[in-house]
């Protein structure tokens, strides 16, 4: 019999107890084992039952507990001086705020960071993989360094799935409905005490409204849109069943939803609480991108609301002077780009949200046109535009570009990758001058490192530097550590390593049970894996190119390395495909054919329904991560660094984040079959033929190298060289890979620069914004008659020198612009056979003069040969002005023509 409705009765506490309320609905306990251990010592069997989920074991604790627990006087002490801590933590200055009161200009009041998934505690499912768990580290790490971000996203009823497998391998998928009631969230209210709502106007006079849940995540509000509400339409409810799932119109509303509804979930919250409002909005991935939409129809709206309120006063004066103060569209665009910053993570178009024209045009006209926001001005922004692109579609990215003025990838070879792949959208520029950097990912070290782990640190360096290395990032924070003892390095990771034994024994066998296995044919789970063998670790989202199946490649060769007699490999693996995609589940499919067979079953497993959970175990108790994608589609892989925070020795591509600190003594590199092949389609048959040879140098690497060196040992039983590795690994991948290092970088790089820039184009009006608008509309409109139309270069003869110069006269014809409004460069460097500029210098010359009769202005300058070999220039004209995040943010340049006189350049 099935209820009609469901709900969770709540035990009330001891007024005694009440600080334990506060402590477990802010989600710092995730990360701080002191308050993890308080719950603990409230019930460990409800503790380890409930999932170690502080809000459902304040549930189900028998009422007999709490009250002896109220009259504890020792638990109450300890109850005090954690909420004592917590407020501490909230309200005390941190890293953010000494930044504050040292730098020359104030840093962004606030910040609004929106990403489609959240990864911050297993108790709160609202992730599927990587870009969720980073999106949750940087709201742990902001909140640590006291960074005043809002995170935004949406409240998932069913979350993304949970995994199981049948009797053949085959992964099975269920949706458990989450209950808000049980979770560490609150419903932001009204003044009135009735929930806070969203509304966003659907096509047929249709409305989509959200309320909104609040996650406390240390000093940071999470808000997330919930549309599953009473108001709602069964269709429109349905908005936020589930993470990534539904069609091509559902994810739509998704996308809208997180945006337009985001931006204004972020108003409220802030008009309710007094929070300063953002001045920077950073969206994760282009699921977010139509908080930019939103944000100019803010803008655009003040404007006609208040020649409105003006015109039905009878001042029609007034409402005529807001119409040449106030932004319009063009103004509101640069407004909001200036402080917008745009964070992709994808290497490859595939993995871009990108949606049918019409059905855009059709949820942004009409009826559900957003005031002041014309839908052909929505289109343009997310059309693809260069070539090769199709007319038909709406790109998410393309218009996440196109309305922030700033963007990264998330690794340098990541940065590098993105800026040839959106190299369209800048045309007439060279890839590497596409105005997106990097900043390489980084984990939230107090939620990933093992306690184990943390404790031997502070042995070393003491507990408070310990903490303050986790949470900053900074080198100096982790010397120390390397006096650490081979002793007790091996100890620890022994120690781990069985940790790992045990928790992989436990969930193989509840996996075989619910496989269909009675109790009696699962003996053979308790010897499975060892303590004392090299444990290699794989756990990953599963699709095509991080290659699941890599090292099934040559089965024989892998049963070698597993059956070795003096130097065996075990292997634990886990990860999950997406449930539309059966091509990822043939691929456990296979790993899991292969990890049943009972000849080698003792030292492969997959761990099914792979999460934060089975993660913290995951990482401290492997030996060596494995990562094998196809390069250079990996953006950056954070699964390694949290390995390599607790002395775990990465085995990877040089991808992603290892490609650029690979040291050599770290770990191994697993070379690829060609280096500079780009990025291979992971179905062709040339990613057959790649595969084949690097499964063949995985398989040597294993064997010839990480395996020997695990196994060589000394006469008192050490295996130094691996230890040494293991040291290094901590204290020179320690500080790197640390999401405090990657948040004051967005701080110091992007979010301050952003919000400077914000203010400038707000201030007086938004004047600067119609400026820089009406300067951009005047550059666009004139730019086909900016030539260059001669180039004269002398030097000291034919034979250059080294430290000999080339002077150069350049004749420019620029239209109707002034010469402030450009600026003309020689762009000098190494060339290639075809007289391709590498490592290039800029020169920027000088007018001299006036135009002449023709109206052409001369530039003149000195470019110093400053390098030996095949050097050349050109010379080229781009649009300057001092608002400009980048000399390529218009997409403009002129360069000489055949006819333009100019010498060919090419030096010898």
């Amino acid at each position: 019999m099935k209820a009609i409705r469901r709900f969770t009765v709540r035990t009330v506490l001891p007024e005694q107890l009440q600080p334990l309320h506060e402590l477990a609905l802010n989600l710092r306990w995730s990360w701080h084992p002191e308050t993890r251990d308080l719950f603990r010592s409230v019930d460990p069997e409800v503790w380890a039952a409930t999932g170690e989920d502080p809000v459902r074991l304040l549930g189900e604790v028998p009422a007999a507990r709490l009250a002896a627990l109220a009259a504890d006087r020792r638990f109450l002490r300890r109850l005090g001086d954690l909420a004592d801590d917590l407020q501490e933590y909230l309200t005390g200055p941190r890293w953010y705020q000494s930044r504050a009161e040292d730098g020359p200009t104030p840093p962004p009041a606030a910040i609004a960071y929106f990403s489609p998934e959240y990864g911050i505690a297993a108790a709160l499912p609202q992730y599927s993989g990587g870009l969720g768990i980073l999106a949750g580290d940087h709201l742990k790490a902001a909140s640590d360094l006291g960074v005043p971000l809002i995170g935004v996203g949406l409240f998932y009823r069913h979350g993304y799935f949970r995994q199981s497998l049948n009797r053949d391998g085959w992964q099975q998928e269920r949706y458990p409905l989450l209950d808000p009631d049980e979770l560490a969230v609150s419903l932001l209210r009204e003044p009135d005490g009735t929930p806070s709502r969203v509304d966003l106007a659907l096509p047929g006079g249709r409305t989509l409204a959200a309320r909104i849940w609040k996650a406390q995540v240390g000093r940071v509000p999470l808000l997330l849109l919930d549309s599953d509400i009473e108001a709602n339409s069964p269709a429109e409810r349905d908005v936020t069943d589930r993470l990534y799932g539904g069609g091509s119109e559902h994810r739509l509303l998704q996308e809208m939803l997180l945006g337009i509804g985001g931006v204004r979930a972020v108003r409220a919250y802030c008009r309710l609480t007094g929070h300063p409002a953002p001045e920077v909005f950073h969206t994760n991935e282009g699921h977010a991108g139509f908080l930019g939409i939103e944000r100019i129809r803010e803008l655009v709206a003040d404007r006609c609301a208040e020649q409105s309120a003006d015109r039905a006063a009878g001042r029609e004066a007034e409402a005529a002077g807001r119409d040449a103060e106030g932004p319009d569209f063009a103004a509101a665009l640069e407004a909001v780009r200036a402080g917008t910053l745009f964070t992709t993570h994808t290497p490859v178009p595939a993995g871009i949200d990108r949606f049918d024209r019409e059905l855009v045009a059709r949820h942004f006209g009409g009826d559900a046109a957003l005031p002041g926001v014309p839908a052909d001005q929505v289109l343009a922004l997310g059309a693809e535009t260069w070539p090769g692109g199709d007319p038909k579609l709406f790109n998410m990215a393309a218009m996440g570009l196109r309305l922030a003025q700033r963007a990264n990838g998330v690794s340098t070879l990541h940065g590098e990758v993105s800026r040839a792949m959106f190299n369209g959208l800048w045309p007439g520029f060279d890839a590497a001058e596409v105005p997106i950097t990097s900043v390489t990912n980084g984990v939230h070290a107090a939620t990933w490192i093992d306690p184990a782990v943390v404790r031997l640190g502070a042995a070393e360096i003491g507990a408070d530097r310990a903490e303050e290395a986790m949470t900053t990032g900074e080198t100096r924070r982790w010397t120390g550590l390397e006096r650490i003892g081979n002793t007790e390095i091996w100890d620890l990771r022994r120690s781990l390593r069985a940790q790992l034994v045990d928790e992989a024994r436990h969930r193989l066998r509840a996996s075989w049970r619910q496989r269909g296995a009675g109790e009696a044919e699962l003996g053979w789970v308790s010897s499975v894996l060892d303590p004392d063998v090299l444990t290699i670790g794989f756990a990953r989202r599963v699709p095509s190119y991080k290659r699941l199946t890599l090292m099934l490649r040559d089965p024989d060769r892998l049963r070698g390395l597993l059956l070795h007699p003096t130097r065996p490999v075990q292997i634990v693996v886990a990860g999950k495909a997406h449930p539309a995609d059966d091509g990822g589940k043939r691929l456990i499919q296979q790993m899991v054919a292969f990890a049943d067979d009972p000849a080698v079953r003792h030292r492969i497993v997959f761990l099914p329904d792979y999460d934060m959970d089975m993660a913290r175990h995951l990482y401290p108790g492997c030996d060596v991560w494995l990562n094998n994608p196809l390069r250079p589609l990996e953006a950056c892989g954070t699964s390694g660094m949290k390995a390599a925070l607790n002395g775990c020795l990465n085995l990877s591509v040089l991808d992603g984040w290892w490609d650029e600190w690979y040291d050599g003594q770290n770990g191994w590199a697993i070379p690829t079959a060609d280096e500079g092949a780009g990025v291979l389609d992971p179905d062709s048959g040339e990613a057959e033929r790649r595969d084949d040879i690097e499964a063949a140098a995985l398989y040597d690497l294993i064997e010839e190298q990480v395996a020997a060196r695990f196994y060589d040992r000394a006469g008192d039983g050490l295996p130094h060289r691996w230890i040494a590795m293991v040291r290094h690994t901590l204290v020179t991948l320690g500080p790197k890979v640390l999401a405090g290092r990657m948040v004051r970088e967005y701080v110091d790089r992007l979010y301050a620069p952003a919000a400077l820039a914000q203010r400038e184009l707000a201030a007086g009006g938004h004047r600067g914004a119609r400026e820089l608008a009406a300067w951009k509309a005047k550059v666009r409109a004139a730019w086909p008659a900016v030539r260059v139309e001669h180039v004269q270069a002398e030097g000291p003869g034919e034979a250059q020198e080294l430290g000999s110069a080339l002077e150069l006269r350049v004749q420019v014809a620029l239209g109707a612009l002034e010469p402030g409004d450009v600026e003309v460069q020689a762009v000098s460097g190494r060339v290639d056979e075809t007289d391709g500029i590498s490592d290039a210098a800029v020169l920027a010359l000088k007018p001299v003069g006036g135009p002449d009769l023709d109206g052409r202005t001369r530039y003149e300058g000195s470019l110093e040969l400053a390098r030996t070999g095949p050097f050349g220039y050109t010379v080229r004209v781009l649009p300057a002005h001092p608002r400009l995040a980048s000399p390529a943010e218009l997409g403009l340049v002129a360069l000489p023509a055949e006819s333009a006189g100019m010498d060919a350049g090419l030096l010898r």
